[in-house]
């Protein structure tokens, strides 16, 4: 059995969370580039991601601008 690749279980948390940052690629998965991820997933997997601009507060008390990248889930249609 092979390994799951960092955008496998970039796909995988996507999927599952809705959204994901940085720090949650480094985190949970060793995945220190989680832009080019975010890249090749929107240009070559045709996912639509979103990215929204967040201000949290870092260990040195600052305020600094990070990105939550979001997953838009397609609406399902209604059979009536």
């Amino acid at each position: 059995m092979r390994a799951r690749t960092q955008t496998e279980d970039v796909i995988r948390h996507l999927e599952e969370f809705g959204h994901i940052t940085s720090w949650e690629a480094i985190k949970e998965y060793g995945a220190t580039r989680l832009s080019a991820i975010i890249h090749n997933l929107r240009h070559k997997h045709g996912m639509n991601i979103v990215s929204e601009d967040m201000l949290v507060t870092n260990r040195y008390e600052r305020q600094v601008s990070i990105v939550k990248y979001k997953l838009v889930r397609e609406a399902q249609q209604t059979l009536f």
